[in-house]
């Protein structure tokens, strides 16, 4: 350690709770961050990342929240039990955050002038006109289109990329000489991501800029970071520079997150296997309406003529950015949204039927989207969660063999029927997408669309999950339709990739295929955002 670190982290501990059951999050953890260098902490949900980042700018929840020991240093001075005076000075003047999802950071009822004006206001005391003008010139360094014309925007008129584009520029307004981004690619689409990425590290290299990144993704900590923390359980367990740890970890724990990368193929489905699900010139067209008669003037093509199939025990991938139509073509298959052309599962023709006709069909065609989170009840427990739809189409004469039939279900995703009782939040991420998958396997259904159901999990979860959707698959013959932005997990899962844009269909083919000798400029710019960085560098560890 030396004292001529911008940030000096030494044998920090972070206690939750008092009296006689403690929680240790954070055990006495020691790093330094040089100006202008990037230092990543990489480990799962729960080893303390994100806490030991809040600590830097006691944004803990003291006095819940305590520091039985250590020393932040930040410039020469301590950071800890300081007035808050003090921090004021500091907090989003020298030190700024990005955080996860700009989308909970952002004042919904403010427009996104206001909200990097407040900053400018606070820290800088500009007048109107010149905290305008700075505003401006912001939202131009962070590369938000037609910047002027986004002033008077609200954050959800913005998409995901362009929210964080102006997280950014809040984060940034002051010229901060440390920036802490906390999982700030996790929930974007990998082109977004790349540009996110480059965007970070040109404002890092033209502001000399010293960077905490806060992630569990790999590759990210490939292509930006100088030097990498692994933690686990609230320990820091190896650190160094990122090709030596990549290259020759040390600890275990390092080597089981560098293997955790899901892995291998989709199992071939057998060529005579039936179709599932078929569908031919699928459209859903969105009217724009203008005028004081709201007269149809045109519009939105979020899908627009688009034909697949899927075989029983076959993946098909369906990648893209977001606004590309994956979402709105998948519920147009399950009839969840109003949509032109021929839909036909098992053979039987769906467009026509009514809500009360496709009701009985509905228990073979499930979906498990993205965030278990946010669909599944917290009301509500496991055993009510995974039993709901065998009571909507009465399967099971009473509680006692439904019962019965979630504890088989919770076995088959790998959880303990004994906490059927229990609910969403006792779990963690990966045990509540298993959840998921339990409530959509119960039905024993034929098809299931996978709405990204991988890509809020940690790396070693993430292939946890497609182990386990692959094992189901084999056992039941099941259909899968696949969404994804991670293209890495596309290729272990998918037989097969249809590329999305602007609603239509660019490439499909075999996913090796796709991912070995891509046809489209579209399909090459999406499989080099993902892949192509991450294979220099390990080249260059290699060689």
């Amino acid at each position: 350690m030396t004292d001529t670190a911008l940030l000096l982290v030494k044998d920090l501990s972070v206690r939750f709770g008092q009296g006689d059951n403690p929680v240790d999050a954070v055990k006495h953890v020691s790093f330094e961050i040089a100006r202008g260098e990037t230092l990543a902490l990489v480990g799962e949900s729960g080893s303390g990342k994100s806490v030991t980042a809040l600590s830097v700018l006691q944004l803990l929840p003291y006095p819940l929240a305590s520091h039985p020991n250590g020393s932040i240093r930040f410039g020469g001075e301590e950071m800890l039990n300081v007035p808050p005076a003090a921090l004021q000075r500091i907090r989003g003047n020298r030190i700024a955050m990005v955080f996860q999802e700009p989308m909970t950071s952002l004042n919904p009822l403010h427009t996104i002038e206001r909200q990097i004006n407040e900053v400018l206001f606070l820290h800088k005391h500009l007048n109107t006109a010149a905290a305008r003008a700075r505003t401006l010139e912001l939202l131009q360094l962070v590369g938000l289109p037609e910047a002027e014309k986004r002033l008077g925007a609200y954050p959800h008129q913005l998409s995901g990329g362009q929210r964080q584009r102006v997280m950014i520029a809040v984060a940034l307004a002051n010229e901060p000489d440390l920036l802490i981004a906390d999982e700030p690619t996790t929930a974007l689409d990998v082109t977004i991501q790349a540009q996110i990425l480059k965007l970070l590290k040109d404002l890092q290299q033209k502001m000399g800029m010293a960077m905490l990144l806060i992630t569990h993704d790999l590759n990210i900590v490939r292509k930006v970071v100088d030097r990498v923390c692994i933690m686990t359980n609230g320990e820091i367990v190896e650190q160094g520079p990122v090709a030596q740890v990549f290259g020759q970890p040390q600890h275990a724990y390092t080597k089981k997150l560098l293997a955790a990368e899901p892995k291998g193929t989709a199992v071939a489905a057998a060529i005579n296997a039936p179709v599932v699900m078929e569908a031919r010139d699928v459209k859903v067209w969105f009217p724009i309406t203008a005028g004081l008669l709201r007269r149809t003037v045109g519009h939105i093509k979020a899908v627009d003529g688009i034909s697949l199939s899927v075989r029983a025990g076959e993946t098909l991938g369906v990648v893209g950015e977001s606004g590309s139509g994956k979402s709105t073509l998948a519920y147009a298959l399950l009839r969840l949204q109003r949509s032109e052309g021929s839909i036909r599962f098992r053979g039987e023709e769906l467009q026509g039927r009514s809500w009360g006709e496709m009701r009985p069909l509905r228990k073979d065609m499930q979906i498990v989207f993205q965030d278990p989170f946010d669909s599944l009840s917290p009301r509500l427990s496991v055993f009510h969660i995974v039993s709901e739809g065998l009571q909507v189409h009465g399967i099971g004469a009473n509680e006692t063999e439904r019962r019965a039939m979630v504890a088989e279900a919770l076995t088959e995703v790998g959880l303990d029927p004994a906490a059927m009782d229990r609910y969403p939040h006792e779990f963690s991420g990966g045990q509540r997408q298993r959840i998921a998958i339990a409530r959509a396997i119960v039905l024993k259904p034929k098809f299931i669309v996978l709405d990204e159901p991988t890509s809020a999990l940690d790396m070693s979860v993430q292939a946890q999950i497609v182990d386990l959707l692959r094992d189901l698959q084999q056992k039941h013959g099941l259909g899968y339709l696949f969404i994804s932005h991670d293209l890495r997990v596309v290729r272990a899962l998918s037989d097969r990739v249809m590329v999305m844009k602007d609603g239509k269909v660019v490439e499909e083919n075999r996913a090796q295929q796709i991912f070995d000798a891509p046809q489209t400029d579209y399909t090459k710019a999406l499989i080099a955002a993902a892949f192509d960085i991450a294979v220099c560098h390990e080249a260059a560890v290699r060689g």
